[in-house]
């Protein structure tokens, strides 16, 4: 189990190539999910539209919370946004990055679905066949209206008595997947424009904030992970987890490794301080600055010797 959950939080590091590859993974997914899965409209007037549109739209909003919950950065940008002032300014700025970077990925496979939908046409086809104006159409001519209607729902099953071998029924579903398709290829361009004109014109325009977000963002991330994996080793190699349950004192961790030497946490003797520790960690988070500032958790997590901070640290980190 404990190796599950090490793989897990590995995929939902920061770092942009393994998150493209989820993304990557998550559209293969889509394709195979989509080529495999057996489509059956019911051909019923009342229920054809909203089984069609329920394929078409309800399988893309479950792969956009499984995008979102494979980002890491989908959790930070909440915290980020509601956590206290603290030491440390909140900058909007950095939140609308870090919100469009996990709706761009997000939001991938989700597209990959519609669009094989609508270039397939078989969902476009069950879901406004009934919605067809007949006027288009002659052979619908001496059919009454109810007449109409009936046929026209049976329109996506082509093996149905009624509609079986009629060149009325071919004339609309060729008519409806011509359109299906043509909105898909429609959207398909339109979002290549937009990457195109998104990739070739930012060079046009000041980097200064595009980079300071960029690197804040990556450092609020790295600097969450940090804080979980310190944790976790820390408890992982003295028991903490054990000793806490049973009231018993908990001696000095060992923490961060700075280069010169080892900083260290102050040793705790109560769950209650433990408590303490992690809630002025929440709420008075150091302010990201790169340059040493003694005592900079405060009452909480102290150093007994000055030496570089953490926020030092990550920030190198994230440099590299």
């Amino acid at each position: 189990m404990d190796k599950f959950r090490m793989l897990f939080q590995h995929f939902q590091s920061s770092s942009e190539s393994v998150m493209n590859g989820i993304c990557l993974l998550l559209a293969a997914v889509t394709v195979k999910l989509y080529s495999s899965f057996d489509f059956n409209c019911p051909c019923l007037v009342r229920y054809n539209a909203l089984y069609g549109l329920g394929l078409l739209l309800t399988p893309p909003v479950a792969l956009f919370l499984c995008g979102l919950l494979a980002n890491r950065q989908s959790v930070l940008v909440v915290e980020e946004w509601r956590r206290p002032a603290g030491r440390r300014r909140k900058d909007p700025g950095i939140i609308r990055y870090m919100c469009s970077s996990v709706l761009q990925r997000a939001l991938a496979a989700p597209l990959v679905w519609i669009l094989l939908a609508l270039l397939d046409g078989k969902c476009f086809v069950c879901a406004f066949s009934s919605s067809v104006d007949p006027e288009k159409f002659l052979d619908f001519a001496n059919m009454t209206p109810s007449q109409v209607q009936l046929f026209l729902a049976k329109v996506p099953c082509k093996e149905d008595e009624l509609v079986r071998d009629s060149p009325a029924r071919k004339a609309v579903s060729r008519y409806l997947r011509c359109l299906s398709q043509a909105i898909g290829w429609s959207i398909t361009l339109l979002l290549i424009v937009v990457a195109f004109l998104a990739r070739c014109l930012r060079p046009c325009f000041d980097q200064t904030v595009f980079l300071q977000r960029r690197y804040w963002s990556n450092y609020v991330d790295l600097e969450q992970k940090l804080f979980d994996e310190t944790m976790q080793n820390e408890m992982r190699v003295r028991g903490l987890q054990r000793d806490m349950s049973r009231g018993a004192e908990v001696h000095e961790l060992p923490s961060l490794d700075t280069g010169s030497g080892k900083a260290h946490l102050r040793a705790v003797s109560s769950r209650e301080q433990v408590d303490h520790l992690l809630s002025t960690w929440y709420s008075s988070k150091p302010p990201l600055d790169l340059t040493a500032s003694p005592g900079l958790w405060g009452g909480g997590l102290n150093h007994r010797a000055p030496t570089l901070d953490p926020s030092t640290r990550l920030s190198q980190q994230n440099d590299v």
